[in-house]
């Protein structure tokens, strides 16, 4: 499938001190293969290599096997959420259920925009035995911290604000991303289904424990 793609040109090799515009052309490469394909077993050493222009083995220099290559596909898609968040935050003003609103529009914008990469982000099928790989828990364990930060800052502004009731922000944080997760999931795997319009707002409210606007 992906190895069969075709070749690109031969690339420029690269000046002495330019190994991590290297890095950052494979990464690259394997977003694009991933997005073509929505298939991460499509992300090989050898399809990456040559959407590169390069030999498989020089791969090596920077990742050691396909998994870190993966993992720093995801690490990106997240750093790409992240901005994508912040920035419907700088735009959302300053009362505390706006912002947190505007989140939740934003997480699911996300991953409308990006289905291939949402899906590889929280699907976990990249993810390998860590015994069969370079990967360690440490490196995947944080994945998606910042996204949950963010959430827990915004519900405590609206506990402080007198707008939520929350009194473990710590669950009701998880179990408000769960309900982001699962509504995205959802919009993706049934698309004809008739979604009420203001069923983020709705899902937000009940699982943020919000009390009804003044």
């Amino acid at each position: 499938m992906a190895d069969n793609m075709t070749e690109s040109p031969a690339r420029v090799r690269n000046r002495r001190g330019e190994g991590a515009r290297l890095r950052d052309e494979i990464v690259a490469a394997a977003v694009e293969v991933l997005d073509e394909t929505g298939d991460e077993k499509a992300v090989t050493l050898r399809s990456v290599a040559r959407r590169v222009g390069i030999a498989a083995p020089s791969i090596y220099r920077h990742f050691p096997d396909q998994p870190t290559i993966m993992l720093a596909v995801v690490q990106q898609a997240f750093a790409e959420l992240e901005e994508h968040l912040r920035a419907a935050l700088a735009a959302a003003g300053d009362d505390p259920r706006d912002r947190l609103y505007a989140l939740g529009h934003a997480y699911l914008e996300f991953a409308v925009h990006y289905p291939q990469r949402y899906r590889t982000m929280f699907g976990g099928l990249w993810m390998p035995a860590l015994d069969d790989t370079t990967l360690t828990e440490a490196d995947v364990v944080s994945l998606g911290d910042v996204t949950l930060h963010l959430l827990t800052g915004l519900l405590e502004d609206c506990v402080e604000a007198g707008q939520a009731t929350s009194d473990d922000l710590s669950a009701d944080t998880i179990g408000l991303w769960l309900g982001l997760h699962g509504l995205a999931h959802q919009r993706a795997a049934t698309v004809a289904f008739p979604w009420p319009p203001d069923i983020a707002e709705r899902m937000i409210t009940a699982l943020a424990h919000l009390k009804p606007a003044s």
